[in-house]
């Protein structure tokens, strides 16, 4: 069963050309750009496609199941006259979607009649509310020095073989099961979360699936999947209709919604090999031109606006080619996103989980959402201090590995056992440890303990009399 609004509109036997999933339709008048389309094989077997290009006379269809078993003479094409819409009910928590939106757990279609364009709508810039409200984690490196906001997103960069899927299931784990999102008594209830997979395995959905179930936060999330063996072209749809959800539980449902993006490169991929068919000019490393507005216009579906309590954060997650943040989908998504979580490969094989490298890390909104009355007072200074640290202990660390560590003086000494301390104690935690800020704080401090106090410059005197501890455990 299709999940489009169909629409009478005008049907044209056979088409000119068919090359992949793109086909060149002749003889349609008055066709829109992105109109919908019933396209039926020889054998009146029907898929859907839409409209990528218009002309006089002739139009570029996109088939979204590919072109398999289609001929120029046997093949109709119907256009619907509408955009591609999708149902959009609170009861979708807790099902299983397809790319283009249909169920694929066994159940039915869900029962409602508001359709929403997988498009979306503009949300006008003056209507939005600025992000002040922290959401917790339970993940130090996160929580304490690159925190995540209430309508930020902020993505995951990452490299082949890396844990990325382990800690996108870990924060949606423990920000369904109880931890504080934003505001101090906010409700579960009110928080749920959308999830998009874009090309991954049936092992890594299995995975996701199996997570969610497990821990009883399936209840509260929403799953789109495109696996790898799917469609390249439903890759293109997937993250919009999902997004598309969202907006409908946070802006009429008034929830606070969380949308996990995986995997961005999958999706440029597609994106990339679909221009490559249409005959674009290619831009940099083959990807269309256009490849940052089309980022743009999903990444900015994303915020608060004011005539709603609900919000959408996104965390999109994208696997670096060869570990290079120069390459064009990490370069041009750090452009347009607020921040981003880096994972280091050097981590990763000293068996730290999760291998946040905190250095290249950054959540730009970081500095107006924590502090007194929304995380501890002393948390700005204290993560300046961090910073700043574990900075100088990497030149230490660089320097060591020349002269040798037993040639460094006393200070440098305690920077490297700092260094590894924290990367130990702080960065490094059980998959299934779930940090209050408190405890993160806490920690920092410990570690921070581990420096002479003339080394700390960033954090004030009353701070250093509160929480900086000496050797012998004493303030």
């Amino acid at each position: 069963m299709s999940s489009v609004i169909v629409q009478s509109g005008q049907e044209v036997l056979g088409v000119r050309s068919i090359a992949g999933p793109i086909m060149i339709v002749e003889g349609a008048a008055n066709v829109s750009y992105d109109e919908v389309v019933e396209i039926r094989d020889a054998q009146g077997r029907m898929r859907l496609g839409r409209v990528l290009e218009v002309g006089e006379k002739v139009c570029v269809v996109q088939v979204f199941a590919g072109s398999t078993g289609l001929s120029i003479d046997g093949t109709s094409v119907r256009f619907l006259g509408d955009t591609l819409r999708i149902p959009v009910a609170e009861e979708m928590l807790g099902r299983v979607f397809g790319g283009l939106g249909n169920p694929v757990d066994g159940g039915p279609q869900p029962l409602t009649d508001t359709y929403a364009d997988v498009n979306g709508a503009p949300i006008n810039p003056t209507a939005r509310v600025y992000p002040r409200d922290y959401i917790q984690t339970g993940i130090s490196a996160i929580d304490g020095l690159n925190t995540l906001l209430r309508g930020q997103k902020l993505p995951i960069f990452s490299g082949a073989g890396m844990p990325h899927d382990q800690l996108a299931a870990q924060i949606v784990r423990q920000a369904t099961l109880g931890a504080e999102v934003g505001k101090q008594g906010t409700q579960s209830e009110q928080f749920a979360v959308v999830f998009a997979a874009m090309g991954v395995k049936h092992d890594v959905a299995d995975f996701f699936r199996r997570s969610f179930t497990e821990s009883g936060a399936l209840t509260r999330v929403a799953m789109f999947l495109n696996l790898a063996d799917d469609p390249p072209v439903e890759r293109l749809v997937t993250p919009r209709a999902a997004l598309t959800l969202a907006e409908y539980l946070a802006y009429e449902c008034q929830m606070h919604v969380l949308v996990i993006l995986t995997d961005m490169t999958n999706y440029c991929e597609a994106l990339r090999q679909i221009s490559n068919i249409r005959g674009e000019v290619p831009s940099r490393k083959g990807y269309p031109g256009y490849l940052y507005s089309d980022l743009a216009a999903m990444y900015e579906r994303t915020g608060r606006i004011s005539t709603s309590e609900g919000s959408i954060t996104q965390i999109p997650i994208l696997t670096m080619p060869s570990d290079d943040i120069t390459h064009p989908v990490p370069d041009l998504t750090g452009y347009i996103t607020e921040g981003q979580i880096t994972l280091g490969r050097d981590l990763d094989q000293k068996g730290i989980y999760p291998p946040i490298a905190v250095l290249p890390s950054l959540s730009r909104l970081m500095k107006d959402g924590i502090g007194k009355g929304r995380t501890r007072e002393d948390h700005s200074h204290w993560g300046a201090q961090l910073y700043a640290a574990y900075a100088h202990m990497q030149d230490v660390r660089a320097l060591a590995s020349v002269i040798g560590e037993e040639e460094l003086g006393e200070v440098d000494q305690k920077y490297l056992q700092f260094g590894r301390a924290f990367e130990r104690e702080f960065v490094n935690q059980a998959l299934t440890e779930n940090r209050t800020i408190e405890q993160t704080l806490d920690i920092g401090w410990r570690l921070l303990s581990m420096l002479p106090k003339e080394e700390l410059t960033r954090v004030t005197l009353d701070e250093i009399k509160r929480y900086h501890k000496g050797e012998d455990g004493s303030s």
